[in-house]
């Protein structure tokens, strides 16, 4: 791997500054180079930098809401838990975020457990401004050669939807198993942005419909799948893992469900979803929109179309998220469980 560079927070990341000072940075560790936040501007965008194939969302402040969003949402899902924030059975002692975005789960997991070591690992400085002394944020490339010296007993990743090709995928997973302790746990929650309803309430021609087809064919175009809810547990049992659970539930959108806890998921969805319009859909379908690539107007037209219906209070609609939990088997287990 790539020398790590781990993140000494700056509590003016919203100041994309050309040059720092070494006063800006007193630490002990590498200090991120100016380029770095600054990443690559397009179509008025911040996209990450540190490697020259670039990730399909952005990393800027407005992205990294509509990630908040996602994480709050992830845990109105699992209210009912004991522990909100995976499902794996451990306390564990050494846990890594893979793509920890913000660093929101990373940060909470650490705060959960205080004498754990928790590393979130992303390809853009996370934006926050404080951090609980175990934890760690670093900037690196996961498709690299891992460096870490000691072993993982819990590592933990959350809406990869493409950021990997295939073949990427099955070296992470690999990378990922051979990384963790026997008997360490790997935890996978996706989400798909396929719209459904179940009562018609919407029209069987709405753009909703739309979305999710457009993003599978734009991602696929791309090389990097979206639709990882569909192979997320083929692909970890293939990696050699057991006892391998799986939880899929749907989310709202918007505050239409009567149950409390599901109008709750709903509102907090449907800002997921505004706020994210534009970063879901700018660079994939620019690059790589059908019939041809798009115009950014023709990407802006076709959002303000989706946030209108999306509003509309008579739209019952919802998208599906998994969650996927397995374990490395000890040396001399024999069986492989799987877990339904």
């Amino acid at each position: 791997m790539t020398d790590k560079i781990t993140v000494d927070v700056d509590p003016d990341l919203h100041v994309i500054r050309d040059e720092y000072s070494p006063e800006d940075w007193q630490s002990e560790t590498t200090s991120i180079g100016s380029s770095l936040y600054r990443g690559l501007m397009e179509n008025g965008r911040r996209y990450q930098s540190l490697k020259s194939d670039e990730y399909c969302f952005p990393a800027d402040e407005r992205q990294f809401e509509t990630y908040d969003a996602a994480h709050l949402a992830a845990l109105i899902v699992d209210s009912d838990e004991e522990n909100l924030l995976f499902q794996s059975p451990l306390a564990p002692k050494n846990v890594l975020d893979i793509g920890t975005g913000k660093g929101s789960w990373a940060i909470d997991v650490a705060d959960m457990f205080p004498n754990a070591a928790v590393r979130g690992v992303d390809l853009f400085p996370p934006p926050v401004s404080w951090m609980p002394p175990n934890c760690v944020l670093e900037v690196d490339d996961v498709l690299q050669e891992w460096t870490w010296r000691e072993k993982f007993d819990l590592i933990h990743l959350r809406i990869m939807a493409s950021a990997f090709t295939p073949s990427e995928t099955e070296k992470l997973m690999k990378q990922i198993y051979d990384c963790l302790e026997p008997g360490g746990w790997i935890e996978q929650m996706e989400i798909h942005p396929t719209i459904y309803c179940d009562d018609d309430s919407i029209p069987h021609d709405n753009v909703l419909f739309d979305i999710g087809p457009r993003f599978d064919a734009a991602a696929n175009k791309s090389g990097k799948p979206m639709d990882l809810i569909k192979t997320m547990r083929a692909t970890t049992e293939r990696a050699g893992f057991v006892e391998v659970h799986e939880k899929n539930v749907k989310w709202p959108i918007g505050p239409w469900p009567r149950d409390k806890t599901l109008k709750e998921l709903g509102s907090v969805n449907l800002h997921h979803w505004l706020t994210g319009m534009e970063g879901y859909t700018m660079y994939l379908m620019t690059k790589f929109g059908s019939p041809t690539p798009w115009s950014p107007e023709e990407v802006q037209v076709y959002n303000a179309r989706m946030r209108k219906e999306l509003m509309n209070p008579r739209h019952h609609s919802y998208q599906r998220a998994k969650r996927v939990w397995a374990r490395k088997p000890f040396a001399d287990e024999k069986t492989e469980h799987r877990v339904d």
